[in-house]
């Protein structure tokens, strides 16, 4: 509590920094640096772009748009506050054209400064707020609930016998049939859930599949992506190069920003035409392809999870997992069943170790070995006694 408070008192005092200024706040992340501060026009921030913000180490946030409008109860404005970054929000969209990039910036009073020259005003959330607030989503929630339905429907009406229907596999070199398939997106506490899964990974080998920036993710604990499916437009050059197949994923219209890409760059890549989101796609390529498991890692799996997608991807994922039904599980799940197990062969390893330890010390000892060979000599006068 009292950290809360020292986090909750440092949101409100003046912050300082340089701006950066993005439409899309998971591009900006890439370019933050530790004490700028973050413009951006993001509605209803969702925790994996609050994490990236937090991750950043920026000096504050100003949200052009409502960071909670009050829709559903996204997680990720109260990540931003309780990591004690002041969040400025709903200044209006006029901010995005007013601060340029690399300009000095003062928040203050409920407001940002240039210059002595108040440019934008807004509320300065804290977590008090926010928390009022979420609870207010969470009692209205119906109507999303209820528009999420219907968006499921529409989904269904167009496109459920494509998401459905035998996709045309390309030819991959990388072997899944038979094997665990790793699907790893970088959502929701993937960083949590792949050092978690390190035991599952060294023991099982899956085959590692990553979307988009998912590649780095797996490169940052020490993995290597096998297969990277999707657009291509998050991931940083060293996982475009790492070495696996890249699958291009194209939704058929004619327009395919990642085969673009690719061609540009002179790789090698497969082509895969499928509807709905990448990292359905990379799912059911694990599905088709025979994986025997799929472990899925920062995908999205709660109605939150689903609301923060939005509804372009809602549908589409909800679907995906109704047709990969028990072939997919959660990382959570699979971690916690390796939370606290102790494996045949640990055992084995620890009672090897315990035996040339007595060994180790009965030649070392003088007074353990003559021990030993006393009790040696007590039995086998036993065993020749009078009997």
């Amino acid at each position: 509590m009292k950290l809360r408070r020292r986090r909750a008192a440092r949101a409100r005092s003046a912050s300082k920094g340089v701006a950066r200024v993005g439409d899309r706040t998971k591009d900006l992340v890439k370019r933050l640096e530790r004490g700028e501060i973050a413009v951006i026009d993001h509605r209803d921030i969702d925790r994996v772009a609050a994490d990236g913000l937090v991750a950043a180490g920026v000096a504050a946030v100003v949200n052009a748009s409502p960071s909670i409008s009050g829709r559903y109860p996204n997680g990720g404005p109260i990540r931003i506050v309780e990591a004690g970054i002041p969040l400025l929000d709903d200044v209006g969209s006029d901010v995005m054209d007013l601060v340029r990039d690399g300009e000095v910036l003062e928040l203050r009073d409920g407001a940002l400064w240039r210059d002595g020259e108040k440019i934008a005003a807004g509320v300065q959330l804290d977590a008090d707020e926010i928390t009022a607030r979420m609870d207010d989503a969470r009692n209205s929630i119906g109507s999303e609930l209820e528009a999420f339905a219907r968006n499921t429907l529409e989904y269904v009406d167009k496109e459920a016998e494509l998401t459905f229907a035998t996709l045309d596999l390309p030819p991959l070199h990388t072997k899944i049939r038979g094997r665990h398939a790793l699907v790893v997106v970088r959502g929701h506490d993937y960083r949590h859930d792949l050092r978690a899964l390190r035991p599952y990974i060294k023991e099982y080998q899956p085959v590692c599949i990553a979307v988009d920036g998912g590649a780095d993710a797996l490169l940052e604990v020490g993995a290597k992506p096998d297969i990277i499916v999707g657009d291509f437009d998050s991931l940083s050059d060293r996982a475009l190069h790492c070495g696996a197949e890249l699958v291009a994923h194209e939704r058929g219209d004619g327009y395919s920003p990642a085969s673009e890409l690719l061609e540009s760059q002179g790789l090698p890549f497969h082509r895969i035409v499928a509807p709905g989101m990448s990292e359905d796609v990379a799912m059911l390529l694990a599905y088709e392809a025979g994986a025997t498991l799929i472990v899925a890692v920062g995908t999205h799996a709660t109605m939150v999870e689903f609301l923060d997608k939005g509804r372009r991807g809602m549908a589409s994922t909800f679907l995906t997992r109704l047709r990969l039904g028990p072939v997919l599980v959660d990382a959570k799940g699979v971690s916690r069943l390796y939370e606290g197990r102790v494996r045949r062969r640990d055992m084995v390893l620890l009672v090897a170790a315990a035996v040339a330890a007595m060994v180790a010390m009965t030649f070392a000892s003088d007074s353990l070995r003559v021990f030993i060979d006393g009790m040696r000599l007590d039995i086998g006068d036993w065993l020749n006694g009078p009997f």
